[in-house]
């Protein structure tokens, strides 16, 4: 009879080779099919207004109407020539025939101007540009035919809606390459240092990569059929986001499976034991983090509700690439994917080591990280927390009411640059209005009320043929004479349109203080009239994300605490996981308001950031809650809560580590990408991550947990009962291997 040799086991054909080949070639396929649709994605994606509007607020709503009175759908562009002196009769003609050349490129409709500036340095026209049509490439055709046909040494800037929304699509233009080349480039070397193997971190790439092309198809599908809105914002968080879950969850297979491979010589044999023993951390991680990323539905900025199941895809996808391909490919290589530093089979009297402590088989950094916990347990979180406390007051400083639109582009832009251009010469909010809808029988007094506003320069009914019902001569010496236009105003379903040019940049604290005070003045005449435009869609934003937080955040706790009570068949567990977790955010925060005021000078924070950064740093720091405390649930099965309390440190201490290092760095690559809101977001996820993984997941949550011992299961009968028979056993004495008398029971089983 054939003998067996230890630590082997025998698994058929079909399980050993057919379905791990199976999977692999069905993982080539959908990354095959998935991965050219990366390039299609600026079919179905949009960076226009609409995809970020709030959808039930007023300005919304004032939108809607102005789409009525349109004849096309289009934005201003907003062209300015400036000269440092006053311009001469023959500059001012040239000017005017600037108007026909633009004319001629067929931008849109019917070009306005030339205005010229009250102290004659400046002109300035509006271009309406179809919004169907390719905005940046014709801002692009419109700057070059203005510097090319300006007068000699005039400065001219195209910007507006239009020239503001170009620059922001130029400055999105990273999102395909740059910034998946920075993310997987910086995960390649800390899987290199990580692992010293070479083959590893490739296989693990791949997983990430397979499941990132197929959440690109997937989104992109989802896309295409109308059931949700992708923006380049959205489109740059998937990527990071799948990246770094899906080598998060690789990780902690790949360290089972590690451990599986001292136990066995059947590779197949591990990949199985390995795949069974992080199934639960790691669906329910997953699970986790995709019910608090679709919480985001019940945001009323649409922004908000397209990231949502577009990222809750990307984790979707990163789950089951973890959970099908990664097992595969390990099924097929085994030992050969730590090469050269392959796993050997212990004997069998080491595989499982008798503990008292928990810290038996343990050395280095995380056998000193245990013994700390086990003997200073109290002072340990004591600290932490009154730490985390103190980074949170910088919380108080952060500036979330979000910031002007031209502050939004870190890098050079001739439309920021235009803006600036138009407030030293004309009324600042010129080109971009406040719009007020109102009854066409209160028409008059609206208008009325709305001229006697503080802050507005200028305002107007609009005239059939959308254009202002005002008279007066050629604007400039030399010009056409402009065409007669009606005084009766136009009118759609019973409403007039008001314009109102305010003194101050449409996208400043000022010109919202303007829009209050104007939503105000016009209900004494009109209580239905809608005040919307750009300054009022940038008000509504911020108020509604300050609402979303509001509503949102509790929504997105409560859903975390029921999974861990679940997983963890504890209550109190889950509790304090979770306030260490909203701990861990609120540090976060304050020290990135710091930063953000004092070290990169930004003039605030997008009105979304708290939002976002809570459902990533509370969704992914609860993963590292996941892997730890399942962990140490195991454990404490076999030897005992406080035992399996450091015996869990010590296996998942190296695991976790990693994937926060990792996680960070994925989400710092998003720095890359010159937009304030996601360079701040950034820096949010990868800081917060790295506290929760080094402060909070390796000394806080161990200690309390230490501290509370058995208590900590409560209300479970495991728990109780070890505590009951705790109370039976004398204390034992401290020694190197029993750190402290608490740890006694231990030794219970």
């Amino acid at each position: 009879m054939k003998m067996t040799p230890p630590g082997t086991v025998r698994v058929p054909f079909w399980l050993r080779w057919l379905v791990p080949v199976l999977l692999v070639v069905t993982w080539l396929a959908i990354a095959g099919i998935g991965g050219p649709t990366f390039g299609r994605l600026s079919e179905v994606s949009s960076n226009d207004q609409a995809s970020f509007l709030p959808a039930g607020a007023e300005a919304t709503e004032a939108q809607a109407w102005q789409a009525k009175f349109r004849d096309s759908n289009e934005i201003p562009a907003v062209i300015v020539v400036e000269n440092d002196a006053a311009f001469t009769p023959a500059q001012l003609g040239q000017a005017a025939a600037l108007k026909g050349k633009l004319e001629a490129l067929k931008a849109g409709s019917a070009v306005i101007g030339p205005i010229p500036a009250e102290d004659s340095k400046a002109v300035q026209f509006v271009v309406p540009i179809a919004s169907s049509g390719e905005v940046k490439a014709t801002v692009k055709a419109l700057r070059e035919e203005v510097k090319a046909s300006a007068p000699e040494g005039m400065r001219t800037f195209v910007t507006g809606p239009a020239g503001l929304a170009a620059d922001l699509v130029s400055a999105f233009a990273g999102i395909d390459g740059i910034l998946l080349l920075v993310a997987l480039g910086a995960v390649f070397l800390i899987l290199l240092i990580v692992y010293r193997s070479l083959l590893l971190p490739v296989a693990v790439l791949f997983t990430s990569v397979f499941a990132l092309c197929a959440a690109i198809l997937l989104v992109f599908g989802m896309a295409k059929l109308g059931w949700i809105q992708l923006n380049g914002q959205s489109q740059g968080i998937l990527s990071i986001l799948v990246i770094g879950a899906a080598t998060d969850y690789a990780l902690l297979y790949v360290a089972r499976f590690r451990e599986a491979l001292t136990h066995t010589t059947n590779r197949t044999a591990a990949a199985l034991t390995a795949w069974k023993s992080s199934f639960e951390p790691i669906l329910a991680s997953g699970a986790t983090v995709i019910i608090a990323l679709m919480c985001l539905l019940f945001s009323d900025l649409n922004s908000n509700k397209a990231l949502g199941p577009v990222a809750a895809a990307g984790i979707l996808c990163s789950l089951f690439a973890a959970l099908t391909l990664l097992p595969a490919l390990m099924a097929l290589l085994g030992r050969a994917a730590f090469w050269p530093f392959r796993p050997k089979v212990l004997p069998e009297a080491e595989r499982e080591p008798e503990l008292i402590t928990g810290l038996e088989g343990q050395r280095g950094l995380w056998r000193a990280t245990g013994t700390l916990v086990s003997r200073r347990h109290r002072i340990v979180w004591v600290a932490s927390v009154l730490l985390l406390l103190a980074a949170s007051a910088g919380v108080l400083q952060l500036k979330a009411n979000g910031v002007p639109q031209t502050d939004v582009i870190l890098t050079a832009s001739n439309a920021v640059d235009g803006q600036d251009a138009l407030a030293r010469h004309f009324d600042a909010g010129s080109g971009s209005p406040a719009v007020i809808v109102a009854d066409e029988a209160k028409a008059d007094q609206v208008l009325d009320q709305v001229k006697k506003t503080d802050g507005v320069g200028d305002a107007y009914l609009l005239g059939a043929g959308n254009v202002p019902i005002i008279t007066g001569p050629p604007a400039v010496p030399g010009a056409p004479a402009a065409p007669a236009v009606p005084a009766v105003p136009a009118v759609r379903d019973g409403k007039v349109l008001v314009n109102a040019t305010l003194n101050f940049a449409a996208d400043s604290n000022d010109a919202e203080n303007v829009v209050v005070a104007l939503r105000n003045a016009v209900k004494t005449a009109d209580p239905e009239a809608l005040v919307g435009g750009v300054t009022a869609t940038a008000l509504d934003t911020n108020t509604t994300a300050q609402r979303d937080l509001a509503t949102i955040i509790p929504v997105v706790l409560a859903v975390i605490l029921v999974i861990l009570m679940l997983l963890l068949r504890s209550v109190l567990a889950p509790v304090l996981l979770v306030a260490s977790v909203v701990l861990s955010y609120g540090a976060a925060m304050g020290i990135s308001a710091l930063v953000f005021n004092n070290i990169l000078g930004f003039p605030g924070a997008d009105a979304t950031v708290p939002l976002f950064g809570f459902v990533f740093l509370v969704a992914l720091g609860v993963d590292y809650n996941i892997f730890l405390m399942s962990r140490v649930r195991e454990e404490s099965l076999k030897h005992g809560t406080r035992a399996g309390i450091l015996r869990g440190l010590g296996v998942t201490g190296g695991v976790i580590t990693s994937a926060g290092v990792v996680l960070a760095a994925t989400f710092a690559a998003l720095g890359v990408i010159p937009i304030m809101f996601l360079v701040q977001l950034a820096f949010i996820v990868a800081f917060g991550v790295l506290l929760d993984t080094v402060l909070v997941r390796s000394l806080l949550v161990p200690a309390l947990a230490y501290d509370l011992g058995p208590r900590i299961w409560w209300p479970s009968r495991r728990g109780r009962a070890e505590v009951d028979a705790a109370t039976r056993v004398p204390p034992m004495a401290p020694s190197p291997e029993s750190p402290s008398p608490e740890s006694a029971e231990a030794g219970i089983r």
